[in-house]
């Protein structure tokens, strides 16, 4: 009998999700209503943050901060090599330069070290990524911004629970974004969150994610009479998307410990393996998100490495890359900015000579065992 796949990740939708959403469906309105402002408000409590606003992605949302402040042609914003593509596409659908950092080797964050060597008079704005729910030292990157008068972001797509010295991720930088993509701790099926304490910021990013229409159709005195006060985008979160993410959020607290308990029963037995290394952040002032396991093999090709994902997948066990390539190698931003070989080595290795390795709430004791099993078999 063939053993049940264990996937990379799934969404852990109950009978409550479904509920809400066809309550949704029944009132009839499915986009700015209610239930995106108390997923906004229950998103402000659990980060403890002073505005929130619902966007339709984690993309949109970081689009969106750079587009509010201006940034735009003959920018420059400093972005982390080892990211999602998705990063270093908000800066550039501006018309800004990303200006890729390479990482460190231990965590897969960016290498703080060389930052400030990048900041010149066209630089507005440093983003940060939070790898694999592992927070970045932000006090250093706070004091950073403000030394040069630049914005500072986080992308929090993986890091929702994350904390650097008792405050979440997110609420260091002028702006956070979190992700709720079906692969992430929380899912709201597609959709994304930024969290600030800059009124300012947020008056702003919330007037343009809704075309710059100064009152939705329930703030209307007279209905079908509005203005539009700013230039914008449709990037709301639609009522179905925000009734899943309330329900998830509830859900979260326990999410997060089982993620962290499968982190180190699978550590504890994987990194007894020869000539691997566990990409793992533990400070004593930061608490992680615990996303998934990157495990680095620097004894093997890109080849090889390729190989152990395709034996995983045969023996029914779902991994990923995070991620398949630095973002300045890719094919776009290779061509455009003239990549070359050797110019992001920690990036690259992680890119070329890791997996992923699944470790979230859906996962069993037993389908713990049988990762662990199954790579001592194929390692061996």
């Amino acid at each position: 009998m063939k053993k049940k796949k264990i996937k990379f990740a799934t969404p852990l939708i109950s009978s409550k999700e479904k509920k809400e959403v066809l309550k949704v469906l029944d009132s009839g309105i499915y986009s700015q209503g209610k239930k995106c402002k108390q997923f906004e408000k229950n998103f402000k409590k659990f980060t403890n943050a002073k505005f929130a606003s619902a966007v339709n992605s984690c993309t949109s949302g970081m689009h969106l901060f750079y587009f509010s402040l201006g940034i735009g042609k003959g920018d420059e914003v400093i972005v982390p090599a080892q990211t999602h593509t998705a990063t270093a596409h908000a800066v550039e659908l501006t018309g800004a330069k990303p200006i890729f950092v390479d990482c460190k080797l231990d965590d897969g964050n960016i290498d703080l070290s060389k930052i400030e060597e990048k900041i010149n008079k066209r630089t507005k704005a440093i983003c940060i990524v939070h790898f694999l729910g592992f927070p970045v030292e932000m006090d250093y990157l706070k004091k950073i911004s403000k030394k040069y008068k630049i914005y500072l972001l986080e992308d929090c797509a993986l890091s929702l629970g994350a904390k650097f010295k008792k405050i979440h991720t997110g609420l260091w930088g002028d702006a956070g974004v979190f992700s709720f993509y079906p692969t992430k701790q929380i899912t709201s099926g597609e959709g994304g969150m930024i969290i600030t304490n800059n009124k300012k910021i947020y008056k702003k990013m919330s007037l343009q994610k809704s075309l710059g229409v100064k009152q939705s159709f329930l703030e209307r005195k007279i209905p079908g009479i509005y203005d539009t006060v700013d230039i914008g985008f449709n990037y709301r979160m639609s009522e179905i998307h925000a009734s899943i993410g309330i329900e998830q959020l509830k859900k979260f607290r326990n999410f997060l410990k089982n993620r962290k308990k499968n982190f180190f029963y699978l550590k504890e037995k994987i990194e007894k393996l020869n000539n691997l290394k566990i990409l793992y952040s533990q400070k004593k002032d930061s608490i992680n998100a615990y996303y998934c396991m990157n495990i680095l093999f620097l004894d093997k090709s890109l080849r090889q490495r390729n190989e152990l994902i395709l034996e995983l997948e045969k023996n029914n066990i779902g991994v990923s890359v995070n991620y398949p390539q630095p973002v300045p190698r890719m094919k776009y931003y290779k061509k455009k900015y003239l990549y070359k070989k050797k110019q992001f080595l920690n990036a690259e290795a992680i890119s070329d000579k890791s997996i992923s390795i699944p470790l979230g709430p859906h996962l069993k004791t037993k389908d713990l065992n049988h990762i662990v099993n199954t790579l001592k078999k194929i390692l061996t």
